[in-house]
């Protein structure tokens, strides 16, 4: 006859097996991470890199053109997954190699896979069980941010100051459809993208010329009509909690 303690610890077996393999997505994003800062490879992301190897990188981009577009996306969603500092640089070598067009194309393409992998990812091992154990507070915020999901997200793109993981991640923990992050996450990201795209297509000159590339300076122009865009991206959602504003009316009060 089994015991109830054995009963018990038989049963917390499969759950404490099924806990940890929900972890292992983000287990790993973490060890590559980690993998990639013991490597050193974050350092190679800089301006300084990208002119000491621009020669021999545009006569890469000459001779094999399709294979240095595939290497870019996949560099890029890499970087993004693993959630390495410096994508700004890759964004910026994107317009460089491939001009303004291309660069942008495959910046976003690269940029929405490893977001989205980023996504899943969290939402697998850490959103599930998040809502599972979720509080009032908890479960009011979701239920918000799935009523206007859409609006909240390219909110979270278009802000200059919101860093890329936390657009990625918190989506996930909030309970957001994959269909509507990709969207949010393929069409938001593209203004800021084209704009750096379009410093990376003039580096070449900045190059010949030996003058500082003043990416401050930059910012602050493109920093005003994103957060213009963030704020419009937010008007639906507005409209829509004032529709369900109940109106009080003197019959309701008497």
């Amino acid at each position: 006859m089994t015991s109830p303690d054995t009963e018990t610890s038989a049963e917390q077996a499969p759950a404490k097996t099924n806990w940890l393999i929900r972890l292992l997505p983000v287990a790993i994003v973490i060890a590559g991470l980690i993998a990639a800062y013991m490597a050193g490879l974050h350092k190679y992301l800089s301006l300084e890199t990208l002119e000491a190897q621009r020669a021999s990188l545009k006569e890469f981009v000459s001779a094999h053109l399709i294979e240095a577009v595939l290497a870019f996306v996949l560099i890029y969603a890499l970087a993004t997954l693993f959630m390495l500092p410096g994508a700004l640089w890759i964004t910026i070598a994107g317009g460089f190699l491939f001009g303004l067009v291309g660069g942008s194309a495959a910046t976003v393409f690269g940029a929405t896979l490893g977001a989205s992998l980023l996504f899943f990812a969290a939402r697998t091992s850490i959103g599930e069980p998040l809502r599972q154990r979720a509080g009032p507070f908890l479960r009011k915020l979701e239920a918000g941010f799935r009523e206007n999901a859409l609006s909240y997200m390219f909110f979270l793109r278009f802000l200059p100051m919101v860093p890329f993981p936390v657009a990625n991640i918190a989506p996930a923990l909030l309970g957001a459809k994959a269909r509507d992050f990709i969207l949010s996450t393929f069409f938001g990201i593209m203004p800021g993208v084209i704009a750096y795209t379009w410093v990376g297509a003039g580096l070449g000159g900045v190059f010949d010329r030996g003058e500082d590339l003043n990416l401050g300076g930059f910012f602050w122009q493109v920093a005003p009509p994103l957060a213009a865009l963030a704020v419009v991206s937010l008007i639906p959602a507005v409209l829509k909690r004032f529709r369900k504003t109940p109106t009080v009316t003197p019959e309701s009060n008497g």
